[in-house]
Formats: structure tokens, sequence, C-alpha cells
């Protein structure tokens, strides 16, 4: 193993790897000043993906190597692949090996915006306080109880260790989105212009409000700018192609769906050591019917946890409700 690999792989983890990185080059170094932000812990997302028991070693050299690529240039990973190759799974993976924390978590749809990602600004709930309290002849709340920040916005934050962003199906996106990311990810940084308003006045020059962790943090200026730039991934199915702008900013890793070890490691995972061969009748029905169509991995696992509960003695009664589950998805049942 290459001794200048900071994330390895291996399942176990190992968080002081995370301070071997070295400095950014100077065309990727930001000048946010650090915060002393406790790293969240993984919450159930991480468990769901992972599984309950630490991931068998298993080493895709490319895969491995373009990770850390991304991780010392600090540029986003664009992560690519059918459905069920591990694209979502793969930040929780680097988060709970390097000691990263909570990944956070942003799903993109067709309306998804920028500003989502970055902060939400409660701009009528503000209004009505404000005149509850006149009619009480209470002051006015603070402008940083109405706004929130998202997960883009929370990743940004000036921490001495990266935080994981998960920008997920990033190809579902309006036409603009991936456009509209090009500065933000380039300058890791943005602005709150409702905050910026407010520190023209005295006393309000840092205002307190709330991350995607729940957590309260101090704002400057209006002003978030990041100190160690997150390890950000961005996934796609290919629906669709990005702009080339975009695309000179990332490291781009194609995913192929689990084979072999990969496969072997996802079940043992899940279902625990010894679930491999112990279901090695239908993780190679799945392997064999992959030239019919699309096969996500979830219908391997979906099938190996069915069958756990159906009669295992009646070898028919399972194969049958196992090749319900594996069906190609393009396949769909007959109409009767």
């Amino acid at each position: 193993m290459s001794d200048w690999l900071v994330y390895r792989g291996e399942g176990e983890p190992a968080p002081a790897r995370i301070g071997d990185l070295p400095p950014p080059p100077p065309w990727r170094t930001f000048t946010g000043d650090p915060l002393p932000l406790p790293v969240p812990e993984p919450d159930s997302s991480t468990r769901r993906r992972l599984g309950g028991r630490p991931l068998l070693p298993v080493q895709d050299d490319e895969a491995i190597q373009l990770i850390n690529a991304a991780l010392y240039l600090r540029r986003p990973l664009l992560v690519t692949g059918e459905p069920g190759s591990g694209k979502s799974t793969l930040p929780h993976a680097v988060a709970q090996e390097l000691g990263l924390g909570r990944v956070l978590q942003w799903s993109v749809v067709s309306r998804t915006e920028l500003k989502q990602g970055l902060y939400e600004y409660d701009a009528i709930g503000r209004l009505q306080d404000a005149q509850l309290s006149r009619e009480r002849g209470a002051g006015e709340n603070d402008i940083g109880e109405y706004i929130k920040l998202g997960p883009l916005g929370t990743a940004l934050l000036p921490a001495e260790r990266p935080r994981v962003l998960l920008i997920d199906e990033l190809d579902k996106s309006d036409i603009d989105l991936p456009n509209d990311l090009l500065n933000v990810l380039e300058e890791g940084e943005f602005r709150i212009p409702e905050l910026e308003r407010a520190a023209k006045r005295a006393g309000q020059e840092t205002v307190t409000v709330l991350d995607d962790d729940g957590r309260s943090v101090p704002v400057t200026g209006g002003r978030v700018r990041c100190h160690a730039f997150p390890f950000v991934v961005m996934t796609s199915n290919g629906e669709r192609d990005f702009p080339r702008p975009l695309l000179r900013r990332c490291i781009h890793l194609h995913l192929e769906p689990p084979r072999n070890e990969r496969l072997a490691a996802l079940v043992h995972a899940h279902f625990g050591e010894g679930a491999h061969d112990a279901n090695l009748d239908l993780v190679e029905s799945f392997n064999e019917g992959e030239g019919d169509g699309l096969r996500p991995t979830d219908q391997l696992l979906n099938a190996i946890f069915l069958t756990q509960h159906a009669a295992r003695e009646a070898g028919s009664r399972r194969d049958g409700i196992a090749g319900l589950l594996m069906r190609p998805l393009e396949q769909h049942p007959q109409q009767r």
C-alpha cells in the first residue's frame, strides 16, 4: 500500500490519517479563520449504507487513487455509474474511515436552487414575530434566529477538519444549477446578503445562526469562508452532460457495479461473516443475470434478507422469491 494514500478503503477507522494531508496547493488555499467546531457523530444514514459491521478490505486501485487525488487537490469528486454501483455510499465510507463525522447530504431535484444548499431565510417568520413584538412592546429578535445554513453552506464553514458533503443526483437538477455551483466550489465561500446588511449596524458584525447539524455558529460580516475545503462528492446517473467548466474543476470517478470481492464485502457488512458463502446460490444467480438488463445491488440484498425468513429447505420457494426480486429494472410484471 502506497504511503501517500490517506484514504485506503480498508474499512477500519483511522482518523489520524487525515492529519497526514499536506497543505493544499496555492491555488486551492482558503483563508477562513478556523472555528472550534466539534465533529458531529455519524448518523443513521451512514449505518444504513455501510451496514452494522466493518467493511472487509477491498482494493480498487483506480477508485482509491482518485479519491485521494480529490482529497489532496481539494477538488470535488464527480462520481458516475449505474444505480446501485455505490456512488452515494462512497462519501460515507470515506467519512467513517477518516473520522470526519456526519455526512452532509443535499439531494437534488429539478426544482433545486443553489440558495437552498447554502442557507434559508425565514422572512415571513421574522415579519410575524416583529409584529407580535411591537404589539407587546418588546424588542425584535436577532436576525440570526431566522437563518439556517444548508448542507453546502455548513460544509463551507471554517472548520479545522474537512467535512464530507454528498450532492446526490446532480444530473436531475435544473440546467442552471451546475453553473451556479462553479463559483462557490472554486472560491470556497459565499455571502448572505441579509447578514451583510445587518453587519453595517453596530453590534451586529457577527451574528449566530444554525447550521445543518443544529449547532449555533457565528457568521461575521455576512460571509462564510472555508478553512479546510470539504470533501465534496457529486453523483450522477449519467442522465445528462455537465458544462465543461464544472468538469474541469472536478476529479471524475466512474464506478462499476460491485462484483466479486466488492460484492462479497457488501454482503458481509450487512449480513455478517460467512453470509456470502451461505448465499452463494443467490449471488451466482444475480451475477448470471447481469447481461439481461440493469440489476442494482439492492435487489441482491433484498433477496438475501427475505429468503432468510422463507423456508430455506424449500429450495424452489427460495429460488422463486429471489427470482421475483432480482428481475432487471427494465422488465415489468405482466399485467393480468
